[in-house]
């Protein structure tokens, strides 16, 4: 008789196996009609999971993350059912839950056009129309190699050739379409309701470069048709704030194929980088940092040392030259110890805080290089900490009240923060290990800050702090890291003289708060749409006269404002005013400043401010002292 334990705590009694769907009845027809799945201490299950022993049982609806998960698989596999009906000779290979969505390979003759994807969305929506049931079997490994040969799913056969023998396989099957699928799934088709496909992109098979070339379709799925549009608007509103788009249209940067994943930065967008560096410079000379700057190549007996070249190298370039091997730099890490080493240091002389705006250089795959968001050379406002052990946790909490400070400063206050736990390929032994997660455990338990933990996620060297930032759109972003390691200062032998006048390992805190300065860039970009912060837009103001007389007053004008430290440039052209004034508002300066004889006369300037407010009149005193007290303010909204 199981017993069944319900996430309110109340347990229900059954005097024989039960499904996951009849405990759901017992409970009431709503729930049962709702049911997508259940979860079976902890385990995803289908309704038809037979339980026969006691156990803790959740039923699993679409107003679940769990629930959310089982309609998007369970979409994708309705692609794949409406792709062989439509193209029998079309061979499906795998179909995951991505971020918002799904997607699913296929192995075709030709390319899929967008008509196809209209017709192949239509055969979807009819196929869950008819809420045909999804069930699954179970079948020995050679029996489902043999079959799906049989029916030319080459792919698929492949997959499963790959299973142990002995191992049987789980299958789902809806109408006449059956594939390969650990499940769960949803019930019947028809629980499918809200979906859409959004593009086709190319995809090799297993990530191979050297295998086909396949064909990825990409669709979304939702609960509601409320959560739909939202999804919908919020890309619409992301293609429109697309860094790269806005790159361009505000001429700060751009790339091409001669330095794939490496930018080439214009006037403004170098001004615009200069204000994120010169800012982050001031701030870490505040918190006690001292700046350093490395060789952006070096021998590779460091890097092997290090344990990068073991566990890093197909990510690093490397060059020779006289009969040595170099390595340019994927991290600064290395470069401090080596600093470190340099003189001996003393337990008087930690913590010692060591930062650099490193220029990095790692080598992704051309295929994931995007904008400023995914690069080849970076630069990292990187910094390492080296302290004893009674110092962590205090310079763990200073780091991350410095780095909700800089967040704030940007724009920044919705932030999470993760933890990432040892990877299967590490460096140095579990003790290490457990001394090296707790001592992060209790530096945050110290700052207050609620965390998720996350397995097998940290760095070879050590376990790390990730911090996601919330943009404007709610997406979120990991930029800042903090690393404790007690492997690199041991490999690399750094050491220190304690009070009691012996030699110790320092403790090593890697930790970045902007990450890639590229990346953090584009990710302001695109928080801000472009309409950046007076403190951080590359032109802060533009004087425009409205005819010729007024010429020599907009130079004195300019004059004195850049004399006064801001960024302000005159426009004397020869056009309409109206003209001009549309003109600069499309490249989004927060100030637009006119000068007519009035103005002159008067020693003023007429003020508007970026989206069309006119504030009249201003004396330049009263301008300066607003501008002032807004950047002091870091005043800016996304």
């Amino acid at each position: 008789m199981p017993d069944i334990t319900l996430p309110d705590g109340s347990v229900r009694q059954f005097d024989h196996p039960v499904t996951v769907l009849e405990v759901a009845q017992s409970i009431g027809e709503g729930l049962a009609r709702a049911a997508l799945a259940g979860k079976v201490d902890g385990k995803l299950v289908d309704v038809s999971h037979t339980i026969d022993a006691d156990v803790a049982l959740g039923i699993v609806t679409a107003k679940d993350v769990d629930g959310l998960e089982v309609i998007r698989h369970s979409t994708a596999h309705l692609l794949a059912y409406a792709v062989k009906e439509l193209f029998p000779e079309a061979q499906v290979t795998i179909g995951p839950v991505i971020d918002n969505g799904f997607y699913y390979d296929f192995s075709y003759e030709r390319p899929f056009t967008p008509e196809d994807l209209a017709r192949i969305e239509k055969r979807m929506k009819e196929l869950a129309k008819r809420d045909i049931p999804v069930s699954r079997e179970v079948w020995p490994r050679d029996k489902a190699v043999a079959f799906f040969k049989s029916i030319n799913e080459h792919y698929k056969a492949e997959i499963i050739a790959s299973i142990p023998s002995d191992e049987d396989v789980s299958l789902y099957r809806e109408g006449d379409f059956i594939d390969l699928c650990r499940g769960p799934h949803v019930p019947s088709t028809g629980k499918l309701k809200v979906f859409k496909l959004m593009k086709v992109a190319g995809a090799y098979w297993r990530g191979d470069s050297k295998n086909e070339m396949l064909q990825r379709i990409y669709g979304t799925a939702w609960a509601s048709k409320d959560d739909q549009a939202q999804y919908l608007h919020m890309l619409e509103e992301a293609e429109k704030r697309d860094h790269r788009r806005l790159g361009k249209q505000l001429d700060l940067f751009h790339l091409q194929d001669e330095a794939p994943g490496m930018v080439f930065w214009h006037p403004h967008g170098w001004t615009l980088w200069q204000q994120v560096e010169q800012y982050m410079r001031r701030t870490l000379d505040a918190a006690g940092y001292k700046e350093v700057k490395t060789p952006f190549m070096m021998d590779r007996a460091l890097w092997e040392r290090s344990g990068h070249w073991e566990n890093y190298r197909e990510n690093m370039f490397t060059t020779e030259s006289e009969k040595r091997d170099y390595a340019v730099k994927p991290m600064n890490c290395p470069a401090h110890v080596e600093i470190f080493n340099h003189g001996l240091h003393s337990y008087r002389d930690l913590p010692l805080r060591l930062a650099e705006f490193g220029s990095c250089h790692r080598n992704e795959p051309s295929g994931a290089l995007h904008g400023l968001m995914r690069v080849r050379g970076f630069v990292q406002d990187d910094a390492h900490i080296f302290c004893t052990e009674d110092q962590v946790v205090s310079e763990v909490v200073a780091f991350n009240e410095l780095l909700k400070k800089v967040y704030a400063d940007f724009g920044f206050q919705d932030v999470a923060v993760m933890l990432s736990l040892r990877p299967e390929k590490r460096a140095g032994t579990d003790e290490i290990w457990d001394k090296a997660e707790e001592g992060l455990r209790e530096a945050l338990r110290s700052s207050g800050v609620e965390w998720e933990e996350l397995p097998g996620e940290g760095a070879f060297y050590g376990p790390k702090i990730e911090y996601h930032i919330k943009d404007a759109l709610g997406r979120s972003w990991q930029c800042g890291t903090m690393q404790l390691d007690f492997v690199l200062p041991e490999r690399l032998g750094a050491e220190y003289v304690t009070e009691e006048n012996t030699r110790a390992r320092p403790v090593m805190l890697h930790r970045a708060i902007l990450g890639s300065l590229e990346r953090f860039i584009g990710i302001l970009i695109e928080n801000f749409a472009g309409n950046f912060p007076l403190w951080l837009s590359p032109v802060q103001a533009v004087v425009m006269n409205i005819s010729e007389p007024q010429s020599e007053y907009v130079k004195d004008v300019v004059r004195r404002l850049q004399n006064a430290g801001f960024r302000v440039v005159p426009d004397l052209r020869n056009e309409k005013i109206t003209y001009k004034i549309r003109e600069h508002s499309v490249r989004r300066l927060p100030y637009l400043l006119v000068v007519g004889d009035k103005e002159k006369e008067a020693g003023l300037v007429a003020v508007r401010v970026r989206g069309g407010q006119d504030l009249g009149q201003m004396s330049l005193d009263a301008l300066i002292e607003r501008w002032q007290r807004e950047i002091e303010s870091r005043a800016g909204t996304a």
